[in-house]
């Protein structure tokens, strides 16, 4: 619960100015900026965490537009999350903790989570695993990968890291898929 309030899924790069796109277009740059790449990534995992794990639960961006301050958030979203994790089997646990420790994002964690726990087949579309390690690396390291893009790698340590975090996130996919307990 602890990283609920600064998710990484929800930690948004402040809104650019129109006068900074403009300049960058000019110099044949990124249009396309770092905040709008992370909402396009977000909403898909928000929406169906709030539709169907959390049916009704308002997920807000950590940060305002223009604030560097994290904005907790509400109450009752916490409280239905809790109780949601509250209720999980001892492998579906196990499995939530190393995925969010491993993206630093309980939300991504989670739809990684529903989407290959048996226990929770009945939430799965037609049984199809869409939302694999790839996507929840891609979700949980886009600041990084979006960093790397401008400035480069730095050896034996972003590639590194990239491979342990599938690594990690892998191990959740073990922990609960197929499973006979």
């Amino acid at each position: 619960m602890g990283y609920l309030d600064t998710d990484t899924l929800l930690s948004w790069a402040p809104q650019r100015s129109s006068q900074d796109t403009e300049m960058l277009e000019k110099a044949g740059q990124r249009t396309e900026s770092l905040r709008d790449i992370q909402i396009r990534v977000a909403q898909p995992i928000i929406g169906f965490l709030s539709a169907n794990v959390w049916p009704g639960v308002d997920i807000k961006p950590v940060f305002e537009t223009s604030s560097i301050m994290p904005t907790p958030q509400p109450q009752i979203t916490k409280e239905v999350i809790k109780g949601w994790i509250s209720g999980l089997p001892a492998y579906e646990l196990a499995a939530l903790e190393r995925g969010v420790l491993a993206g630093k994002s309980l939300l991504v964690a989670t739809r990684l989570l529903v989407d290959w726990s048996e226990a929770f087949r009945h939430l799965q579309p037609e049984g199809q695993k869409k939302f694999g390690i790839e996507e929840a690396a891609e979700a949980s390291s886009l600041e990084v990968r979006w960093q790397t893009g401008m400035w480069g790698e730095v050896e034996d340590n972003h590639d590194v890291e990239k491979e342990d975090l599938r690594r990690q996130l892998g191990s959740v996919i073990l922990l609960v898929s197929g499973n006979t307990r």
